[in-house]
């Protein structure tokens, strides 16, 4: 969500199976799954693709194997609910428990008639909102579903994985398969020796620092974040580092923050070499299974049979709102963290500027300086956690345009705005008493 720092200036408040299972799509081959993404992040459609939308009932899977930027809306609201029949995927598997979501007081203003229900309806009609699920002191709060999504449907993450990846490395530190956030690299993916990436260390890589010349602009259809997904990999070398390890310097690695898809891959590619074990695995098994989730998930994976670190697990909005609420609480499972000592704080509060007054970047989390931190994804993906009210609101979208818009942007804020005031007043009334 590149957008979140560079394009628009944000609020004071934040928008905020073990089995090792391959999905392949019908008639697909692995060369191809990814060409997708030649332009996966471009954002805007035309108008004319938008006046000639088939309804969901009407679209081949198949057909959705091409350019991302070419799908007009009803492809984006059935790709994105059934990205694993588009493209290649491992599963995540989920384990024999699943983690109630304890009914709530459903929030006031958001019953019929409600200012929040109003909120809630103009982001659906306007600005595509597919699924929202609200927890507030580890109890539900309010669900809703819309474009045909529903509680036991899946929906692309897109850059939501990316703090999914972040959270692996801290359980990989604490399994003792990674030293420290201080190795180099190198250590870990040896194919990286004399290139950029010489000298960088994995917290480099977390903050976004490495200083490799990158470009993603996803409005650029030669912007690396298009070529990584379609040019010719090395052979016996996995498509991530085979493009990643000819880039060139930019800056001198932990001086300049800049947003680097290609970084969280690598970093993708980094834990699986570490744990000797796929990321759907490792997520499942230290995560997933564990954490009690009530869905498989799957993850995308690239044209070498490797999961995209970056981006692209698909799972219900209900799972994503307990990944949040397992982040709330520590990353703990049955009393104790997953993950090393100290992560979860130094991960999501802000380790590097990011040119937005208040806003920083933490470990693959975006943070506020005033407390809440953010998962976020294009075309509307969004975990939102805000520690001090113990409030987590997922959300799966499916925006026309890639990134928020100084439309798309206000709308967000509102309605997380609605929520945090419903919280608040009942705090206060509760204070009262």
């Amino acid at each position: 969500m590149r957008a979140m720092a560079n394009s628009l200036k944000l609020p004071d408040e934040d928008p905020g199976k073990l089995r090792r299972s391959v999905v392949k799509p019908k008639g697909s081959a692995m060369s191809r799954r990814v060409c997708l993404f030649q332009g996966a992040f471009v954002a805007r459609l035309s108008t004319a693709l938008l006046a000639q939308s088939l309804s969901p009932s009407e679209i081949d899977p198949q057909s959705l194997r091409r350019p991302l930027p070419t799908w007009n809306q009803a492809e984006h609201e059935f790709g994105f609910a059934n990205w694993d029949r588009i493209v290649s995927s491992r599963t995540i598997a989920r384990g024999n428990q699943v983690h109630p979501l304890s009914e709530g007081t459903p929030l006031p203003t958001f019953s019929p008639g409600g200012d929040g229900a109003k909120q809630l309806q103009r982001s659906i009609d306007n600005y595509k909102l597919a699924g929202i699920v609200v927890l507030h002191n580890d109890k539900l709060r309010l669900e809703r579903y819309a474009l045909g999504h529903s509680a036991g449907g899946r929906w692309v993450s897109f850059s939501v994985a990316k703090s999914l990846t972040s959270t692996l490395v801290g359980a990989a530190i604490k399994d003792g398969y990674i030293s420290s956030i201080d190795d180099v690299v190198t250590r870990y993916i040896p194919e990286l020796r004399d290139s950029a990436y010489d000298g960088v260390t994995v917290r480099q890589l977390l903050t976004m620092t490495s200083g490799t010349k990158w470009n993603e602009d996803y409005t650029d259809v030669k912007a690396d974040v298009a070529l990584m997904y379609s040019t010719t990999v090395d052979s016996g070398m996995d498509a991530t580092v085979s493009y990643m390890r000819k880039l060139t310097r930019d800056a001198v690695p932990g001086q300049k923050w800049h947003y680097n898809t290609g970084d969280t891959n690598l970093i993708g590619v980094l834990v699986a070499r570490a744990t000797k074990k796929d990321l759907a695995t490792y997520a499942s098994e230290k995560i997933w299974a564990r954490y009690g989730m009530e869905r498989d998930a799957s993850w995308m994976l690239d044209r070498t049979g490797h999961e995209q670190g970056g981006c692209c697990m698909q799972a219900t909005t209900r799972d994503y709102a307990r990944f949040g609420q397992f982040i709330l609480d520590g990353a703990r499972i049955d009393g104790q963290s997953i993950v090393v000592d100290g992560w979860l704080e130094a991960a999501t509060r802000k380790q590097v500027d990011i040119g937005q007054p208040g806003s920083g970047d933490g470990c693959q989390w975006w943070t506020r300086d005033n407390g809440p931190f953010n998962a976020m994804g294009l075309h509307g993906q969004q975990i939102h956690i805000d520690p001090a009210r113990r409030l987590v609101v997922a959300i799966n979208s499916a925006w026309p345009v890639a990134e928020f818009t100084e439309e798309s942007l206000p709308a967000r804020v509102a309605l997380l705005d609605a929520i945090r005031a419903a919280i608040d007043s009942e705090s206060r009334s509760n204070s009262g008493k």
